[in-house]
């Protein structure tokens, strides 16, 4: 009779009180059998998003590097709970609970889009597309930002596929490289078309340069001044909550050589630095094997143990418009 792991029962009970029980209502990841959803299980998507640890410390990374586009910074100040108000008014500061809505809906997103079945994956990404629909307004300076925006969404799918792809290469026992890990870029671009991207980079080298071709747009609002850096510093947020001076030191030093320059971020010294991305990596792999690969991704191996009835679906783009639904009816799941 196989024995209990108690870290996995631990990590597994947090996760659906946390995060599954919110986020990942009507997901369905064991049916239809066959089904093998947008990428099926050799792919290199199912490889890298397995690792759980590592995905979330993606996301935090690819929220940090998104966020140096003004025109993102100022959507989410006025259409996120990331910002913190009190009366009414943003402080400057993140909203414990409302960073870990974002994260909760991101993780939820690209665990459902990576092993949910197709239908599953397609009901996720018209979600996004939806509440991008309602993110449009003018910023302080006169310019208005619209998240359907084709520069906004190219920019924005570089953000994510790089901290992914970049956390996964880094932080992972076993990282796909060079050719293997350009698979991913490449498969990858399915999620970024399904949600109305066009002209998307397909490789690790192409994402680099796209991401670098947008730096004379970009600059560190106050915004993001006001929340990251010595500015987190003693916040109370636990070190493994996005937020927290760890995490925050953590997406920094995922970044671009160009873009750690110009958030301000020194490195530390070689043997500090070298001590705290081998604490890291440890605790994210010692978590990983302790816990194994989440619920719905067993399920997935399960959907599709006794084969594939087709193959993953070669383009997600929209054949046709949006009917639109205002924040509330989104977030209702209407």
């Amino acid at each position: 009779m196989a024995v209990a792991n108690p870290i996995a029962t631990r990590f597994d009970k947090a996760f659906d009180a946390e995060v599954r029980r919110r986020f990942f209502r009507g997901l369905d990841f064991a049916e239809p059998k066959g089904d093998p959803g947008w990428f099926g299980p050799d792919s290199a998507v199912w490889y890298v998003h397995s690792h759980l640890p590592t995905l979330v410390l993606g996301l935090v990374a690819a929220a940090y590097i998104e966020g140096l586009d003004p025109s993102i910074s100022w959507m989410g100040h006025d259409h996120s709970r990331l910002v913190e108000r009190v009366d009414g008014k943003a402080t400057g500061g993140i909203d414990p609970e409302g960073a870990a809505v974002r994260l909760g809906h991101s993780v939820s997103f690209f665990v459902g889009t990576a092993y949910g079945s197709t239908a599953t994956a397609e009901r996720l990404a018209k979600t996004v597309r939806a509440m991008h629909h309602t993110v449009k307004g003018v910023r302080p300076d006169g310019l208005p930002y619209d998240a359907d925006d084709p520069d906004w969404l190219r920019w924005n799918y570089a953000t994510v596929v790089w901290g992914l792809a970049t956390a996964h290469e880094r932080y992972h026992a076993r990282p796909l490289r060079g050719a293997d890990l350009d698979r991913y870029y490449g498969e990858f671009v399915r999620v970024g078309e399904a949600l109305g991207g066009t002209d998307l980079p397909t490789t690790k080298a192409e994402v680099l340069e796209c991401l670098e071709s947008y730096l004379p747009k970009l600059a560190v609002t106050p915004i993001k001044a006001f929340a990251t850096g010595p500015n987190v510093e003693g916040n109370g947020i636990p070190p493994w909550a996005p937020g927290s001076a760890f995490m925050d030191w953590a997406a920094r030093d995922l970044l671009p050589r160009w873009a750690q320059k110009l958030c301000l971020y020194r490195p530390p010294n070689r043997v500090e630095l070298k001590f705290k991305r081998s604490a890291l990596w440890l605790a994210l792999n010692g978590l990983h094997e302790a816990a194994g690969p989440i619920r719905e991704f067993q399920e997935a191996k399960g959907r599709v143990a006794g084969g594939t009835t087709s193959k993953p679906v070669a383009s997600t783009a929209p054949l046709e418009a949006d009917p639109f639904r205002s924040r509330e009816e989104v977030e209702a799941g209407i």
